[in-house]
């Protein structure tokens, strides 16, 4: 399984590599929308999962997924919205946008893998 991780913070990406990685992904990261569309569109395998943090510079995550939920290629790859934004409206604009969960910062490794399990990938029934 793969996944590509977006997040401005080294140490955010890092925490959740580290969750993931032990639930058998292979990582990719990047550290803003932009250059994580670079690098979703430049891997030679599309990622099982994104998981994606709504404030960054450059892009932020809200318009990186709707920037990727535009290009068709994508439609099947599962997104993580993994941020601080914490109003039932921003919640509301990231699942309307096109992602499939949401987890607030801070969070657990339980709650992680939790909403990894929900999503339904493969290997994590």
């Amino acid at each position: 399984m793969r996944a590509l991780i977006i997040d401005d913070s080294r140490a955010m990406r890092t925490i959740i590599s580290r969750i993931i990685t032990g639930l058998g992904f292979e990582v990719t990261q990047a550290g803003d929308g932009k250059q994580g569309l670079d690098t979703l569109r430049a891997l030679p395998a599309q990622p099982d999962i994104v998981l994606v943090d709504w404030n960054m510079p450059e892009m932020t995550g809200i318009e990186f997924l709707r920037a990727m939920r535009a290009d068709a290629t994508f439609a099947g790859v599962k997104v993580v919205m993994v941020t601080t934004e914490a109003e039932m409206a921003r919640v509301s604009e990231a699942l309307d946008a096109g992602a499939n969960e949401y987890v607030m910062k801070p969070f657990t490794p339980e709650i992680m893998v939790d909403k990894l399990r929900m999503l339904g990938l493969p290997g994590l029934a």
